[in-house]
């Protein structure tokens, strides 16, 4: 099986600031001060309730094939700006940082650390651009297809979206996301040979415009293709030409085989109307077992309105709003700083802001899921700084960060801290997961919480509070430390 850029180096896919930065940190003496950063999103795309965790494996394999090559390092070099020493630094360049990530397919929501790195503040602030365009691109594919998969309500949804995708990688990746988010298969020959995901497809209208008659097109392709015969019925006429040709290359072609038609695929019109007449004339003709998919530029709003109209529908090819998430296309993830060791004792950094949703949570953290014994449903995910322990067998008082008011006791509860390590002094020990095992992980995942969380419009807000020694410290910073930096 191919591997997907596994001698890549993209140690130079950087924003500029982080090299002018690094170069800066070097010269102040602080190549070895430790730090910790953050990457947290602040909003769910499309106002859902949760988004999809995506994008890990691609980050571990960014991470241990750092290096900075002689070529890199003359381009740097020319630029004159940067010291000698830097650039020595760079040449003998050894990845050094703890880092930690919540696994692939989890749901994560707002403000909580889903990715958290602590090492050399050269190394940790140079990696911020592939963290998040990495974390971010798959968590957003992710997340998009996560709502096209529960609108089809156990239906099959294909990702049809290769060739819409902005760029190679986003086409690849994108597909990778989608099949962790429960689509069935993808119509990107590549990205199943490189993760195993399957491969999906029909015909293009080319195909049946290539031959003198759509019956012949029909016929061709069910000789070519007698056990998986699928064929697109809306090139010319869906119910007068389409659908009638279907039939007959069923009946003159497939069933003298001992061969059913196994499916017809609507890609234009009226999707609602097309599927209960194309319905009505394959049952008519004894075709009860040929399923209806449809395409066409559709999403989760047009899925759930096909399905209260009583769409006769079985499955879903899914193209440009699913790869792109043209309705939301940006994932809102940051990656701040959050402590900064000095003399061997951790000082906590916080970014203060006039916007207040901008305002970020000092010091190193983990996170916490609370899931209820009982229910098995999770009840709210914890921040808690790293020395805090979880009691699981005392009652936990958890709140509101904005309105400490609002309070929670939870009892019979489990602790689990999502946070998991994937290297440990810039030597991986991610271990790799089969692509299915991440699937099966995500769906599970997704069946903890509550159905009023996974609701499209206006979902339930999940529970994501401070522990009360986060948010004192947090507090001490808003109350003692505005307006004194200078």
């Amino acid at each position: 099986m191919k591997e997907w850029n596994d001698n890549l180096n993209l140690s130079m896919l950087t924003d500029f600031y982080e090299i002018t930065m690094s170069n800066a940190y070097y010269k102040m003496g602080m190549k070895d001060t430790i730090a910790v950063f953050d990457m947290f999103f602040r909003d769910v795309p499309e106002r859902g309730g949760f988004a999809i965790m995506a994008g890990v494996e691609q980050l571990v394999g960014y991470l241990r094939n750092l290096h900075f090559s002689e070529e890199d390092l003359a381009y740097l070099a020319d630029m004159g700006i940067f010291e000698p020493e830097f650039l020595d630094y760079l040449r003998d360049f050894k990845f050094a940082c703890d880092v930690w990530a919540v696994p692939e397919g989890m749901p994560i929501f707002p403000g909580e650390p889903i990715v958290k790195v602590k090492g050399p503040i050269i190394q940790a602030q140079m990696i911020e651009t592939m963290i998040l365009l990495t974390i971010n691109h798959q968590s957003l594919i992710a997340t998009k297809s996560s709502r096209i998969v529960r609108a089809a309500e156990g239906r099959a949804v294909m990702e049809f979206g290769a060739r819409r995708a902005q760029g190679v990688e986003a086409s690849v990746l994108g597909a990778r996301a989608a099949y962790i988010a429960g689509v069935d298969g993808t119509s990107c020959t590549i990205a199943g040979e490189i993760f195993g995901i399957p491969v999906l497809g029909t015909m293009a209208h080319s195909w049946v415009q290539a031959f003198d008659t759509e019956f012949e097109a029909f016929k061709a392709y069910a000789v070519s293709y007698p056990d998986n015969c699928q064929l697109l019925v809306d090139t010319y006429n869906t119910l007068k030409s389409g659908v009638p040709n279907a039939i007959r290359a069923s009946r003159e072609v497939l069933e003298p085989m001992g061969k059913r038609l196994k499916a017809i695929r609507i890609d234009s019109g009226d999707l609602a109307y097309l599927s209960i007449k194309a319905r009505e004339m394959l049952d008519a003709a004894g075709m009860t077992d040929c399923s209806i998919t449809v395409s066409s530029a559709i999403d989760e709003y047009l899925i759930r309105d096909l399905l209260h109209q009583g769409a006769k529908l079985d499955a879903f090819g899914v193209g440009e709003r699913l790869i792109t998430s043209r309705s939301e296309p940006v994932f809102s993830g940051v990656y701040k700083l959050s402590l900064v060791e000095e003399n061997g004792v951790g000082e906590p950094r916080m970014k203060f802001s006039d916007n207040p949703e901008k305002v970020t949570n000092p010091g190193e953290k983990t996170v916490y899921r609370l899931y209820n014994r009982d229910t098995g449903y999770c009840e709210a995910d914890l921040i808690t700084l790293v020395d805090e322990t979880i009691d699981e067998s005392q009652p936990l008082i958890i709140f509101d960060p904005n309105h400490t008011w609002k309070r929670k006791t939870l009892h019979n509860f489990r602790a689990e801290c999502i946070l998991q390590p994937i290297f440990i002094k810039g030597k991986s020990c991610y271990q790799p997961r089969d692509i299915e095992e991440i699937r099966s992980f995500c769906k599970a995942q997704i069946a903890t919480l509550w159905d009023t969380v996974k609701r499209f419009e206006n979902p339930q807000e999940y529970y994501v509070d401070l522990s009360h020694d986060l948010w004192s410290l947090k507090e001490k910073f808003l109350h003692s430390a505005i307006g004194l930096k200078g």
